[in-house]
């Protein structure tokens, strides 16, 4: 009987597989072709409206190098009808001449007061929280605070991430804290002409935090995307960086860019999660009709939310969800998460021979970020402190569990006092 019923999970596991094979082949073909024939419609649509039709990927290639470089993910997405030289029919069908004089942001871009407000800051300083508990009386004024601390957002992100979540639990005067708003998101600048690489984002942070408030030594405390940010700041500054704490980091030690999408965001139709992560990282102009419905009509959006539930605030995440633009997050995704990945070593071989003090920590339910990531960064740099939290997902690491990720954020930086770093008998990996 035993026997029997072993053989029933068995069949019946190998055709849900099939099932879902076949359904995935199905939908992403259809993906594929919406994929092409919206971009021969938005490039129409964009000489209209704008008279200045950007180039999306579809027939393109690199052309810059070093870690402002563009990332060939942007280039190798399989599409079957790119493959085909479909797509490329569509260069030759531009009917439309450029009469319309370039905006500052995109006509399928929100232009509220709010989302475009940061066309008015000359600067293009990042929107940066700060949290100074240090004692304000006219005698103790000067003292510099004992410790500056950087909170970086992951992905589709913004500060709330942190000033909703942990910085509640810091009350003593021992730190001042700071959480941006990363290039692209939530309230910074969302300048239609960048590219959103890593060093695009790390200059961001030096401008807006480390030179303005001249911090002489900080920690960094970051999560997901922010973590690859992160460590590329910190080994720019790795002689005043005291410690980094990486929160379900990214990691994809040497590997083939196309590869890290395929592993990061593989054309899955289950979880949800996963497929939506799939469809926004392969399909560039699917990707930008869903961002032209959500984040374009948030303000429709918000005020049914606030008509159905009789709140007068909107969730914080839900903010964040449409608080971007299309180009900063695709070009985010793809240049920081996919292209930057493959300086990670570099900057841990970086931080460690400087005696950084490197903490991980990951939820061991982490459905977006492998945990993998994890026990390859420790493999190959093994003075990197790992912490794998029982229970915890992507984000309940840190929001499930708020009052013990504070209390460790103080161990971790307590230890890091000089002279006194263990990291410094690491020896070199090879690669």
């Amino acid at each position: 009987m035993s026997t029997l019923a072993t053989s029933t999970k068995k069949w019946a596991r190998k055709s849900g597989t099939a099932i879902h094979a076949a359904l995935s082949l199905l939908i992403f073909f259809f993906l594929d072709l919406t994929d092409a024939i919206l971009c021969f419609v938005y490039e129409l649509l964009d000489e209209i409206l704008e008279g200045n039709s950007l180039s999306c990927y579809c027939n393109a290639s690199p052309h810059t190098t070093g870690e402002n470089e563009v990332s060939e993910t942007l280039f190798k997405r399989r599409n079957v009808f790119r493959e085909m030289g479909f797509l490329g029919l569509t260069r030759k069908l531009k009917l439309f001449k450029r009469m319309v004089k370039s905006k500052k942001n995109r006509w399928s871009d929100c232009g509220c007061l709010t989302c475009n407000s940061w066309t008015k800051k000359e600067d293009g300083n990042l929107h940066v929280v700060v949290k100074d508990s240090s004692p304000q009386t006219q005698e103790d004024s000067v003292q510099e605070p004992l410790e500056n601390v950087i909170f970086i957002h992951g992905f589709m992100g913004s500060s709330y991430f942190w000033t909703e979540t942990v910085f509640e639990h810091f009350e003593e005067d021992r730190y001042r804290l700071f959480a941006v708003d990363l290039l692209g998101f939530g309230e910074s600048p969302k300048p239609r002409d960048s590219l959103y690489t890593l060093r695009d984002h790390v200059e961001a942070i030096e401008r807006s935090v480390i030179k303005p408030y001249q911090l002489g030594s900080f920690h960094l405390v970051a999560h997901s995307m922010g973590c690859l940010i992160s460590l590329a700041l910190a080994a720019k500054h790795s002689t005043i960086v005291r410690s980094v704490t990486v929160v379900a980091p990214p990691y994809f030690p040497s590997s083939l860019e196309e590869s890290v999408l395929t592993r990061i965001a593989g054309k899955r139709l289950w979880p949800p999660l996963a497929f939506g992560t799939a469809v926004m990282s392969w399909y560039e102009h699917v990707g930008r009709c869903v961002c032209f419905i959500v984040c374009k009509h948030h303000n429709i959006w918000e005020w049914l939310i606030k008509l159905c539930t009789g709140k007068r605030e909107i969730p914080w995440k839900i903010k964040d969800i449409t608080r971007h633009t299309h180009h900063s997050a695709w070009h985010s995704m793809h240049n920081v998460i996919c292209g930057g990945s493959k300086f990670a070593d570099k900057h841990l071989e970086t931080l460690i021979n400087s005696g950084v003090k490197i903490h991980l920590m990951q939820g061991d339910r982490d459905e977006i970020v492998p945990l993998h990531c994890s026990s390859d960064m420790k493999r190959n740099f093994p003075a990197v402190e790992v912490e794998i939290v029982v229970g915890a997902d992507h984000e309940s690491v840190i929001g499930g569990r708020r009052e013990e990720f504070v209390e460790k954020l103080k161990s971790i930086w307590s230890s890091c006092s000089e002279g006194s770093i263990a990291t410094k008998q690491y020896k070199k990996p090879k690669f």
